[in-house]
């Protein structure tokens, strides 16, 4: 049993909000927050996936958690604490963490599926998907200049792998064992790299005859792909639950799920607010921001290839306005800050290396 202690970040109380408990859920790593009272006395849990569904239902970010979190969790007695019977609930209801309490309702301490099972190679935490995954490493890659004018950006390297295979890791978890990767600069490269590794999944490159931007290529993906495909650019790392992604995409009956990070960003200055004339209202000490961006990693299904062109340079962003103008449903699962890491520009390139020392 690990000490709650050890992690006062999985605290919080009934009236912090929204952005407080994602803040909170990237600090302590676990996905999920206890939430109490002065006394610590247990009220419930709020998981990433509570919030998330609030987000998608509408709910701002400045509202309290105080109607989001299962009243109802399962937890253990300190007094009843038994090993087996934590790592059979683990398994069978897929908790990521569970509590431990005094008798008297009170949180003492914590177990996690990471630090049960996740070393045991056995057991699979993930539920396995059986869709491809298109990864678009045709670009130039300027932003991560001068590495790039002789590599190219997939082929960068972070700590013992490249960019690319740390992608192909992450849906790996998944069981994905099919990927298409989209060249074009130095594409050569990029295949002559993979075929002096040992790998246990096949690829298919689908070579652009130009640079035909953000979504072009994918017209050139084969007709035997499949219903329902996963696309992602070359230089981020996105830590989602792609099943559960997946399920979502299908539930809200969507052509194209984008995934987007809920980012956080404070102003390191007072704002003003004034009327006309100049007459100061309000000053705002280093106010904070929130919004979603786009990670760059999408679900799609086969019907959008259809509204791709050929031969010519067209964007993701180009397909998600055909789409819409046309009736169809386009979504957004959003994940949290930390899930989601962009390496694509120098500065971002040195985060990532840090970030991923220590998952």
């Amino acid at each position: 049993m690990k000490n709650i202690e050890s992690n006062l970040a999985l605290l919080i109380g009934p009236t912090a909000t929204i952005r407080e408990a994602l803040k909170q859920i990237d600090i302590n790593q676990e996905g999920a927050l206890f939430v109490v009272d002065e006394r610590r006395f247990l009220l419930g849990v709020l998981t990433d996936g509570d919030i998330r569904r609030a987000i998608i239902r509408g709910k701002q970010l400045t509202e309290t958690i105080n109607t989001l979190y299962n009243t109802q969790p399962y937890s253990v007695l300190k007094k009843e604490f038994d090993l087996a019977v934590i790592r059979k609930v683990l398994v069978e209801k897929r908790y990521d963490v569970i509590p431990i309490l005094e008798i008297d309702g009170v949180i003492i301490g914590y177990e996690t599926w990471a630090e049960l099972l996740g070393g045991d190679e056995n057991q699979s935490h993930e539920r396995v998907i059986e869709v491809p995954v298109v990864i678009m490493a045709g670009g130039k890659g300027t932003r991560m200049a001068p590495f790039t004018t002789v590599l190219p950006k997939p082929l960068i390297p972070i700590g013992e792998k490249t960019i690319l295979e740390l992608i192909i890791d992450q849906f790996g978890r998944f069981g994905v064992k099919d990927y298409y990767i989209t060249i074009n600069y130095r594409g050569e490269m990029i295949k002559a790299y993979f075929d002096c590794i040992e790998r246990d999944y096949s690829i298919e490159y689908i070579k652009e005859s130009d640079f035909f931007g953000t979504a072009g290529s994918l017209k050139l993906l084969p007709q035997n792909l499949g219903d329902t495909f996963i696309v992602s650019n070359c230089d981020i790392i996105v830590k989602a639950d792609f099943a559960e992604v997946l399920d979502f995409h299908r539930a809200t009956k969507a052509a194209l799920t984008v995934l987007s990070s809920i980012q956080h960003h404070t102003v390191p200055y007072g704002v003003i607010k004034f009327e006309q004339g100049g007459r100061v209202l309000e000053i705002e000490e280093k106010p904070e921001f929130s919004f979603c961006i786009n990670t760059g990693v999408y679900i799609l299904n086969r019907e959008c290839l259809s509204y791709i062109p050929d031969g010519k340079v067209f964007h993701m962003t180009d397909l998600m306005a055909a789409l819409m103008s046309d009736g169809k449903q386009v979504v957004t699962y959003p994940i949290n800050e930390r899930e989601y890491i962009d390496i694509g520009q120098w500065e971002e390139y040195q985060k990532a290396i840090i970030l991923l020392k220590g998952q």
